[in-house]
């Protein structure tokens, strides 16, 4: 197994809890999406639904020192602290591309 260089990718699966405001829940995805603009190393996000969570939420950077950088941020800190009380469970999951060779 070789280590692909590039691209980190930080997925956070969420279910928000029964009676959260539907105004807070897209307050919420609107902060994450914009970590984009006030976080430098988080380079996209993307949204999408999975069965058990109402949303997977994704970021990518360029590499796992980018994402170190988006884990010690103090907007991530605070998106955190404003999102989590709001949360039912979360998952998240960090992962580098991986090549395989067959």
């Amino acid at each position: 197994m070789e280590e692909a260089k590039g691209l980190v990718r930080h997925v956070l699966l969420v279910k928000f809890k029964d009676g959260t405001p539907p105004a807070n829940t897209q307050q919420i995805i609107k902060n994450f999406a914009n970590l984009v603009d006030l976080i430098e190393p988080v380079k996209s996000y993307i949204k999408n639904l999975d069965q058990g969570f109402t949303h997977v939420l994704y970021l990518t950077f360029d590499s796992a020192k980018g994402l170190a950088e988006y884990m010690d941020h103090p907007v991530h800190a605070e998106f955190a602290n404003q999102s989590l009380p709001h949360l039912d469970k979360h998952v998240v999951i960090d992962y580098e591309q991986t090549v395989f060779h067959t």
